[in-house]
């Protein structure tokens, strides 16, 4: 009996994958685990490993193309089977079973449709159950006075909205998410984007469903989450003396070798135990405060950028955390990286110190509260204890908050702390 490799769920959020391309060859023997595909899903692009063994007899799915989840990939044949009559009809059925479901009879959209459609919504509070809105009658709206005053002033339509208080309850914060102006969020939504003029030579490029995530998220995080923005300019000269001295250590006993980066983010972990409001995260109407600080660190890959996850990164050492570091960028450069690897993350560090860069400000990764933006170490004219000019090297260090979670006394606290840190990297190894 043939068996269909289908598209598999590698992330939490998929909902299809791209086929990137095949490893293998129709003919090809395959084993269980055996690497046969490329799949590109909204995180990253993975290695996808046989769940059968056997023979690969036939390519369903073209590489380029967008398949969803449970769609049948190929067939396979297990050794000296010989190939069934009706095949073709087993691979439509397959097909169809994985299909979704043809839409029911047009109904009244649900408030949870009309805010979907307006746009990317954050993560708020588990959701209760809609209210549909039957013919022109809208149900008595369940919202707080508050919630009715703010609505009035941004000309949002409560009746296009699902409440996360207390019972469904429409509170402040889901009218402040809502889309803003003088129409419902349907209204919104035709709203026609601003599209380029393209010339005879210029090119239109599909973009992957990595890269629409990422679009969805960003403009999610800019629209939805209050961002306001510190900057601070630390001493990165005791710094990169004791990094100096370590690597000086390590080369002669054949040790690890460590990064300025690898510092960093051991000062971001530090900072955010010491100072713990910034690991948290918005939602709906309570603040969730986490327990462990799960450290993203931003990679830039070919085709868009991942933030995998060091997971308690409390409990590990500078050692561990350079480790750590170097093995998620080897798996994100190689395609290794799982949905694992993303998940847990309560705070992101973005370096673009390599590329040069002074200083810049970064988006929040939502639903975390705060991103901090790490920017290159430079020879600069300071003055010293003395009151002399001298030569030094400086780095500056921002951070970008959400200030319905962080204050700007609490980042600048927590930003104090990583100066401290760095500054003296030798309380980082205690």
């Amino acid at each position: 009996m043939p068996k269909f490799i289908e598209m598999p769920k590698l992330s939490d959020t998929m909902t299809e994958g791209t086929l990137a391309k095949w490893t293998v060859k129709e003919g090809d023997k395959v084993t269980v685990g055996k690497a046969i595909a490329d799949i590109e899903t909204d995180k990253a692009t993975m290695e996808y490993a046989s769940p059968f063994e056997g023979v690969l007899h036939k390519f369903i799915a073209t590489p380029g193309g967008k398949v969803p989840l449970g769609a049948p990939l190929a067939v396979i044949l297990e050794d000296d089977e010989a190939v069934p009559a009706d095949l073709d009809d087993l691979i439509a059925k397959a097909k169809a079973s994985a299909a979704p479901a043809p839409a029911a009879e047009k109904k009244p959209a649900s408030s949870a449709a009309k805010v979907t459609a307006a746009g990317p919504r954050l993560p708020l509070a588990p959701q209760h159950k809609s209210r549909a809105v039957a013919g022109s009658a809208a149900l008595r709206v369940k919202a707080s006075p508050l919630a009715k005053k703010v609505a009035a002033e941004r000309g949002v339509d409560l009746n296009s909205l699902v409440g996360t208080g207390p019972g469904g309850r429409i509170v402040r914060e889901d009218v402040e998410n809502a889309p803003v102006g003088g129409a419902s969020a349907g209204r919104v939504a035709a709203t026609p984007a601003i599209r380029p003029v393209i010339g005879p030579e210029d090119e239109r490029v599909p973009t992957s469903s990595m890269r629409n995530i990422i679009a969805e998220r960003l403009l999610a995080s800019k629209t939805q989450i209050p961002h306001f923005y510190l900057q601070m300019e630390v001493d990165a000269g005791p710094l990169m003396a004791f990094r100096a001295h370590l690597n000086a250590s390590a080369e002669k006993t054949g040790g690890n070798k460590y990064t300025v980066n690898d510092f960093i983010v051991k000062s971001v972990i530090r900072a955010a135990q010491a100072q713990p409001a910034i690991n948290a995260a918005w939602d709906g109407d309570a603040i969730v405060k986490f327990k462990s600080v799960g450290l993203s660190v931003a990679i830039a890959i070919d085709d868009g950028l991942v933030t995998p996850v060091i997971k308690e990164a409390e409990k590990k050492t500078l050692l561990q955390i350079s480790q750590g570091v170097k093995d998620l960028a080897g798996k994100a450069k190689n395609k290794k990286l799982s949905p694992d690897d993303f998940a847990g993350g309560t705070i992101t560090v973005s370096n673009l110190g390599a590329y040069g860069i002074d200083q810049f400000a970064a988006i929040i990764n939502p639903p975390q509260a705060a991103i901090v933006a790490i920017g290159s170490i430079r020879s600069a004219p300071v003055v010293n204890d003395k009151g002399q000019i001298v030569v030094g090297q400086r780095m500056w260090v921002g951070l970008s908050g959400d200030h319905r979670v962080v204050d700007g006394a609490v980042a600048a606290t927590f930003l104090a702390e990583m100066r401290k840190l760095l500054e003296n990297p030798a309380l980082m190894l205690v």
